[in-house]
């Protein structure tokens, strides 16, 4: 089961807004990152994320990986519904 999620991705673009203005005035990224109440390793994964990307475009693109995965589990359960119907109709149960 996941994990509940504890920034949405719009207060993950301000975060990295954040760092961002401060590693420009002189800060170091632990720093900064402390400072913004996350891990330097936290900075990064988000970083590489949501890295250059607006707030509408990291919420637009959450909500496309939700509809993504929402769509591959049906495709899977389609797949076997099928499959199992063709097994029935050749008689292989």
């Amino acid at each position: 089961m996941a994990k509940p999620r504890k920034h949405t991705p719009e207060q993950i673009v301000n975060i990295l807004r954040q760092i961002e203005v401060a590693v420009a005035n002189g800060k170091t990224h632990p720093a900064a990152s402390r400072e913004a109440g996350i891990t330097e390793q936290t900075y990064y994964r988000w970083r590489k994320e949501y890295g250059g990307l607006k707030v509408d475009q990291a919420k637009r693109l959450k909500e496309l990986e939700q509809e993504n995965g929402k769509l591959k589990r049906l495709v899977a359960e389609l797949s076997l519904d099928k499959q199992i119907l063709q097994d029935i109709a050749r008689g292989n149960f």
